[in-house]
């Protein structure tokens, strides 16, 4: 079914009470575990109809969040959502304590109740006022960020559409354009600082009521995380810092020397890969379209049925206006087994990355749409950016589709960036430890922590006599901060994983598929460092996965050295 088919009804929340409330009774009540699961595969039904409706909302918004009805829609799930989350619970620890759970277990695999069980320590009802204002301030960012109507150049444009003037060759244009955005951030300082310092509070607030030392405990069971601790976290910072920081130094250091900026970099040159231009998608943005689908028709025959669904179905929309929320994400629609992609081209080669990036979390939830029940379809998070992350890198032998002479100059950029940004991912991450840790902080702390940690992972970075970014606040621009706590490490994880997919596609293409899509086939059936045990590679928190890719991207930037 097309997207603007598919229709919405705003969900009736007594009669979903009432059916939680019938599935806890017959769970309660079953006299074998056949009829606990008849009970819970009804529940199921149920709670995927709620979360279609809801994600329909959710994209209708994103793509115009002036639209007064799903304006009110989203306020209507703000509100709702905390109290949904009770029924989930509800029903969940009724499945756990289910006398049948041995059984039980045996169908739906023992993964599924371990997560339940870190769920259950996530929610409680007398944390549901805390959650609906938070709720309630993540609109109010995304509002205050899609706003955004910034004058440059003799027009009016939006954060992504400022992207590609912030890459210009031009060190003029480029240093306006950083100025630009650092000006609208500035001017929002005041409201960002107010908004981040109330969810802190809140958060925290959230955690003491569960009976947790500090937020980070609430996060990381918010996060589901089922395989690994803050304590192992710890240990991977300390390898991201001895064995990528220097690699990514390497990679800015050599950038400097083509681009003739000065080092230690300006924010505002860091962007600028090579002093002819970074590599730019060719034609327009429906030749990107046309690109990618050529790219997955050839790739298999599974991601050309894929990408056909998605066409076909008019399961994305990705070009820039006003009025439409900043970012991009992948999404899925439950009642149509289906995945909706939802972006902002610009101009750059992250367009290109939306098709390879979003699209890889899309191609995995269309493999894994047949799962059940649906808890088992996507792993964690860490884990989903695995398929988007590698993804990218298997459209490497298509660049020339999408960038067309400036193919190799794309392979190059694409890898250091992926270099670069484990040591940034990385300080975002302790910079939410720092603070949820110390809640306490003033604004003007917490900007100054920022500023410490980018003298540790970010050194080639020069804050002096910056506006904005000099008083570190940089951080500000990152939404995953406000919205999603304790998030951002997934990206990191993930692209440690994906960097092994890359650093065996140089040696054996078709093995890495194969591997990929052992890995995608299991859905969420297993943990992160199951899934990187199912592909044959090593968890990162040893240390040998980050030495190991690490060592491979500067042998292949040895042997491809691109000067312009």
């Amino acid at each position: 079914m097309k997207f603007s088919e598919m229709k919405y009804t705003r969900p009736d929340v007594d009669k979903i009470k009432e059916a939680a409330d019938r599935t806890v009774n017959a769970l309660r009540n079953a006299s074998s575990a056949e009829e606990a699961k008849q009970a819970f595969d009804d529940f199921n039904t149920c709670a995927d109809t709620y979360a279609t409706m809801n994600t329909l909302v959710l994209i209708r918004h994103s793509i115009n969040t002036e639209d007064e009805f799903y304006d009110k829609e989203t306020e209507f799930f703000d509100e709702e959502n905390p109290k949904y989350s009770e029924y989930i619970q509800n029903v969940n620890r009724a499945l756990a304590e289910s006398p049948f759970r041995k059984e039980l277990e045996d169908i739906f695999g023992s993964l599924m109740f371990k997560n339940i069980d870190i769920g259950l320590k996530a929610f409680s009802p007398v944390i549901i006022p805390e959650m609906q204002e938070d709720n309630k301030l993540t609109t109010e960012y995304q509002k205050l960020i899609a706003s955004a109507q910034i004058d440059f150049n003799g027009e009016k444009l939006t954060l992504s559409q400022l992207t590609p003037f912030k890459q210009s060759t031009d060190d003029e244009v480029r240093h306006a354009a950083w100025a630009a955005e650092s000006g609208f951030y500035s001017s929002k300082g005041e409201q960002l600082d107010e908004i981040y310092d109330k969810m802190v509070s809140l958060r925290t607030k959230m955690a003491e009521k569960m009976g947790y030392e500090n937020y980070v405990t609430l996060g990381y069971y918010n996060m589901l995380r089922n395989d690994y601790t803050k304590e192992d976290i710890a240990k991977f910072r300390e390898s991201v810092v001895k064995y990528c920081v220097p690699v990514a130094e390497r990679v800015y250091k050599a950038q400097a020397e083509r681009t003739g900026c000065p080092y230690p970099l300006k924010y505002s040159d860091t962007p600028l890969n090579f002093r002819s231009g970074n590599a730019v998608p060719k034609g327009t943005a429906e030749d990107i379209l046309a690109a990618g689908k050529k790219f997955y028709h050839e790739l298999s025959p599974e991601t050309a049925e894929f990408i056909d669904f998605m066409f076909d179905n008019e399961l994305m929309d990705v070009l820039s206006r006003k009025g439409k929320a900043a970012g991009g994400y992948c999404t899925d629609i439950p009642d149509y087994k289906a995945e909706f992609i939802f972006a902002n081209f610009n101009g750059t080669s992250g367009d290109v990355e939306v098709i390879t990036h979003e699209a890889g979390h899309a191609f995995a939830g269309y493999t894994a749409r047949d799962i059940y029940p649906s808890d088992l379809r996507s792993p964690t998070m860490e884990s989903c950016e695995i398929h988007s992350m590698s993804m990218e890198f298997f459209a490497w032998k298509w660049a020339e589709d999408f960038f067309g002479e400036q193919a190799d100059k794309y392979r190059y950029q694409h890898l250091c960036e992926a270099l670069k940004f484990i040591p940034y991912g990385t300080m975002v991450d302790h910079f939410q430890h720092i603070v949820y840790e110390n809640p306490a902080l003033t604004p003007a702390e917490r900007h100054a922590e920022w500023r410490r940690l980018t003298g540790i992972y970010m050194p080639w970075i020069d804050l002096d006599g910056s506006p904005f970014y000099g008083e570190g606040r940089a951080w500000q621009r990152q939404i995953h901060i406000y919205e999603n706590p304790f998030y951002y490490i997934d990206y990191v994880l993930a692209q440690t994983a994906s960097l092994q997919f890359w650093a065996l596609m140089q040696e054996d293409y078709g093995e890495a598929w194969k591997r990929y899509m052992k890995l995608v086939r299991c859905g969420g059936r297993k943990t992160y460092s199951g899934l990187l045990a199912e592909a044959g590679f090593d968890s990162p928190f040893g240390g040998n996965a980050l030495k190991t890719v690490a060592d491979a991207a500067e042998k292949w930037l040895d042997t491809h050295k691109i000067c312009e």
